[in-house]
């Protein structure tokens, strides 16, 4: 069977640095590029975070771009309280050695979708859906060319963290958002109400960090030190592994529920800035545009992870 291909847009923060790391290690993935974005953190710490990670696991080969620094029509607005001052605190790991490919992201994200046949290449977006949609502005034909977008972002039944109505993906930039999910495109969205049930435990953190391997030594440092925000803000017992929910997605479907609904992305409200309005009980009549996923096999998930991150 033929590995997926996927484009990989990320803005690392230590759950986007799993995702990736569950990428690279797993066959079942062709990843054809990284493109980083403005997130979590600014641009060039999320352009060499991308590529750090990729050197952890041994992956040099992967291309990493980086793409937009700054959201379409707001302020960037960033999460170092949560991820630290470099966007990959509690480990201290070497600067890349792997060169940062000098093409923009989005102009990277638009040559490969027109390059590869129609309906091969999912994207994967971790973080605020900037670079998606200034490609899909740009090159309005790439976007029947995109086979799905899996992504980490919204919430409905959590409602917001960094807002009370929005989760940080989407606050950071409503407007590409909301072009993205008005695009047409299949999109699957994980939204903090699945990934909210994926918490790290003492023995799940340790279990990584078992592993006795570099990687896995990372990924324990990591949660160790980006739970502490979670515990301290929810009181639970760990942190939500957030953004390898994408990845797990693509590789062990059967993990996830959800169901088909309309997303529309407030952009105007006072309060309400980003905030993901889900039609859950289908009381608009607004048509379906996203596979909103609400539970998780959470024992499964984490099965997955630390066997293939054992396998870096």
């Amino acid at each position: 069977m033929n590995a997926r291909k996927i484009i990989i847009d990320t803005d690392p923060g230590q759950d986007d640095a799993v995702a990736i790391l569950l990428a690279l290690a797993s066959s079942e993935l062709e990843v054809l590029g990284i493109t980083a974005v403005a997130g979590n953190v600014p641009l060039p710490l999320t352009s060499k975070n991308a590529r750090v990670i990729c050197e952890l696991a041994g992956r040099g080969d992967v291309p990493v771009f980086a793409g937009c620094d700054r959201p379409l029509a707001r302020e960037l607005v960033t999460a170092e309280y949560v991820h630290g001052k470099s966007g990959l605190d509690g480990i201290a790991l070497p600067d890349p050695k792997m060169p940062l490919q000098a093409q923009h992201g989005v102009d990277f994200i638009i040559e490969t979708l027109r390059a590869q046949p129609e309906g091969t290449v999912t994207l994967c977006p971790l973080g605020p859906l900037t670079n998606i949609a200034t490609a899909f502005e740009r090159a309005p034909d790439i976007i029947a060319r995109v086979a799905e977008i899996v992504l980490m972002g919204g919430a409905y039944f959590e409602v917001g963290n960094v807002t009370p109505a929005a989760e940080f993906n989407i606050y950071v930039d409503p407007e590409a958002a909301q072009i993205v999910f008005r695009s047409g495109v299949p999109i699957v969205v994980m939204p903090l109400d699945v990934t909210h049930k994926v918490l790290t435990t003492r023995a799940r953190v340790e279990a990584f960090r078992a592993l006795g391997t570099r990687p896995g030594h990372a990924v324990a440092s990591w949660t160790d030190f980006f739970e502490r925000y979670d515990m301290a803000k929810y009181g639970s017992e760990g942190a939500p592994l957030h953004d390898p929910c994408v990845i797990a997605y693509l590789l062990r479907p059967g993990l996830f529920n959800g169901r088909h609904v309309n997303v529309e992305i407030e952009t105007e409200g006072r309060f309400t800035r980003g905030m993901t309005v889900v039609d859950w009980w289908h009381v608009t009549g607004r048509e379906a545009n996203a596979m909103f996923i609400g539970d998780v096999d959470a024992d499964g998930f984490y099965a997955l992870l630390t066997e293939r991150i054992g396998q870096l």
